[in-house]
C-alpha cells in the first residue's frame, strides 16, 4: 500500500507530474485492456501483481547497467502508440526481456501465457505511466531524475519489504477514483 500512498503524494505535490486525470486515464487503459482481452478485472490484477515481481528486476538491471536513462519516460510515452501491439516498446525492451516478463508473470500467477502476452502491450505502458507520475515537473530526466522520482524509487527499492504489488496499487486506485456510495 506504500506505493499507492506515493501515487497520492505525486497527485498532491505540484513538483511532480501526477494528477487525478492522469491516474484516471491509466485506469481506463487497464480496464480497456481487460475488456478487449475478454478477461475479468481480477485476472488483470493478478497479472499486474505478477508483473511487479518480474518487471522490478528488469528495471533494476537496466539501472545497474547504466542503460536506464530515460527508459521510464520512453516506455510511458510509448503507451500512446498502444494499438494492441508492443509498438514502440519493442525497441526499448528486447524480445528476450519481453519473453522473460511473460514467463515470469505466468509462473508467478498461473495465468495462461497467451493472456499475459495479450495484456502486456497495454499493461506495461500503463505501469510505466503510473511510475512516471512521480517524476519531477522540472524535467530532470535520466539517472538524476530517477533519484527525485519517489514512485520509481519505491518500486525499485528492494530494501523495503520487497513486496511491491502493482495489482494492489491498481485496485486501490480504482477505489480512489470510484468510491463506494
Amino acid at each position: 500500500m506504500g506505493l499507492f500512498f506515493d501515487v497520492l503524494s505525486s497527485i498532491n505535490n505540484p513538483n511532480q507530474n501526477g494528477s487525478v486525470e492522469q491516474l484516471s486515464s491509466i485506469m481506463n487503459t487497464v480496464q480497456q485492456a481487460a475488456a478487449s482481452s475478454g478477461v475479468e478485472p481480477s485476472t488483470v490484477e493478478t497479472v499486474l501483481s505478477g508483473l511487479s515481481g518480474s518487471l522490478r528486476p528488469a528495471l533494476q538491471q537496466q539501472m545497474t547497467g547504466g542503460g536506464m536513462g530515460n527508459l521510464l519516460g520512453q516506455l510511458a510515452g510509448a503507451a500512446s502508440g498502444g494499438g494492441g501491439s508492443l509498438g514502440g516498446l519493442t525497441s526499448l525492451l528486447t524480445p528476450e526481456l519481453q519473453q522473460q516478463l511473460i514467463e515470469g508473470v505466468t509462473q508467478k500467477t498461473g495465468v495462461n501465457a497467451g493472456i499475459v502476452q495479450s495484456l502486456l502491450p497495454s499493461l506495461l505502458p500503463a505501469v510505466m505511466q503510473l511510475l512516471n507520475m512521480g517524476s519531477s515537473t522540472s524535467g530532470g530526466g535520466g539517472l538524476s531524475g530517477l533519484a527525485s522520482n519517489p514512485l520509481l524509487k519505491s518500486f525499485l527499492d528492494g530494501d523495503r519489504d520487497q513486496d511491491v504489488d502493482l495489482g494492489d496499487v491498481f485496485k486501490f486506485a480504482n477505489r480512489f477514483l470510484n468510491p463506494a456510495p
